[in-house]
């Protein structure tokens, strides 16, 4: 399954933005000028027996049930979704917030994923963050 990821706010712009941080961590974002997007700022993937829990922070525009970062996708380079965090509730006065997913089971063939957030009105627009798989046990 591949997805499609649509900008918020009716832009157009077709830049990529990558920067690379630490551990071989990148963040890569197509058009970060939209509004009211999740970002997702920072990831990280710790294998706990045979499935990893994969943790991310998003900073996002929550102004409360109206409108607020509502889930998060751990994707493979292919945009196979490999897990899905949903965010019960908003976070607007906890910015950036950190969430985990247990479980995720994350193929052999997987070097790096991508985490992505969703917004409950701009939909998936923000910067993503990509992230090296480490070494399974």
């Amino acid at each position: 399954m591949v997805l499609s990821l649509a900008a918020c706010g009716g832009n157009t712009a077709d830049e990529v933005v990558t920067t690379t941080g630490p551990e071989g961590a990148v963040s890569t974002s197509e058009d970060v000028s939209g509004e009211g997007c999740a970002d997702v700022v920072a990831a990280s993937i710790e294998w706990v027996g045979a499935t990893a829990t994969v943790s991310a922070t998003v900073r996002s525009a929550d102004t409360g049930w109206d409108k607020y970062a509502d889930r998060w996708e751990v994707r493979a380079d292919d945009g196979t979704v490999l897990g899905e965090r949903i965010l019960t509730h908003p976070h607007e006065t906890e910015q950036p917030f950190t969430r985990s997913l247990a479980g995720v089971e994350i193929p052999g063939a997987v070097a790096r994923v991508v985490i992505a957030a969703h917004d409950s009105v701009a939909g998936w627009c923000g910067e993503t963050f990509a992230v090296d798989v480490p070494a399974a046990p």
